[in-house]
């Protein structure tokens, strides 16, 4: 039989073994999860206003002037097949003209963002003008985003397109309106899927306050949050990754201000 003694070195041992093996897996670094493109798939494409994109500032995504906040004319207005409810704002396609006449043949495609959408026409036929119709799938670009791959006066032109990382320069922003009890942010430059699926707010007096999905790219949080430090915890709609943005904002913070971070989606 094991003294004593033996048998509380071997449970110091094991103890031990056990603690540095903890320590080991929670030492390891982090991966970030990267999203890959999709396979191409066959859709239609058509253009709204005209080579000043103006009409395609603001949209149902919310991100307001899209020259200010880094989309620029490379932009496009989802059917509402894509659209999901506005869980697709600020996701990155590749699009190209496919047998047309009017493609430019030596383009092989241009990158747009999702900024808006595309609401069904019912007083249309879904192959006579409803393009955005479900269950099309259907891109109404920016006039300059489509004259990159087709001639405009074609009016529409079936294109191929995949979904495709969206590049970003910088991290994260939050644009915030609201309230002293309601706060709604608008989430900016997200890279990757572009895409999120759910957000949390914490205040430098608070837990994590769990977001709900306004509409397009805004997460809103019913809390009396002033006078604190918020941060973020973001999750992605396509890679399902969570990432946290610390001490976004001061807290002197104010509705109508945009906030920079330095993180991002891959």
């Amino acid at each position: 039989m094991a003294s004593s003694s033996s048998l509380q070195l071997w449970r110091f041992s094991f103890f031990l073994m056990a603690s540095t093996l903890a320590m080991i897996i929670s030492s390891k670094p982090t991966v970030a999860v990267i999203f890959r493109p999709s396979p191409w798939q066959l859709a239609h494409a058509t253009f709204y206003g005209d080579e000043t994109a103006a009409e395609t500032m603001g949209g149902a995504c919310g991100y307001g002037n899209l020259f200010v906040n880094g989309y620029g004319t490379d932009t496009a207005a989802l059917s509402s097949t894509l659209f999901n409810n506005g869980y697709a704002c600020g996701t990155c396609y590749q699009i190209k003209c496919y047998q047309s006449k009017w493609c430019f043949s030596q383009v092989p495609f241009t990158t747009v963002t999702a900024t808006n959408l595309c609401p069904p026409n019912w007083s249309q036929d879904s192959n006579a003008g409803g393009w955005c119709n479900p269950p099309r799938t259907h891109f109404d670009m920016s006039k300059p985003a489509f004259m990159k791959i087709a001639q405009w006066k074609a009016g529409i032109v079936p294109v191929m397109y995949r979904r495709v990382p969206c590049q970003r320069t910088g991290g994260l922003r939050f644009a915030f309106q609201g309230n002293g009890y309601w706060l709604l942010v608008y989430v900016m430059n997200v890279a990757g899927g572009g895409d999120i699926s759910g957000m949390w707010v914490k205040g430098s007096r608070t837990g994590w306050i769990s977001m709900s999905h306004n509409w397009g790219a805004s997460y809103q949080a019913f809390a009396t949050l002033g006078g604190q430090s918020l941060s973020f915890k973001i999750t992605s709609y396509s890679t399902k990754e969570t990432i946290i943005a610390w001490n976004v904002a001061p807290a002197s913070w104010n509705v109508g201000l945009s906030y920079k971070t330095n993180v991002n989606f891959h």
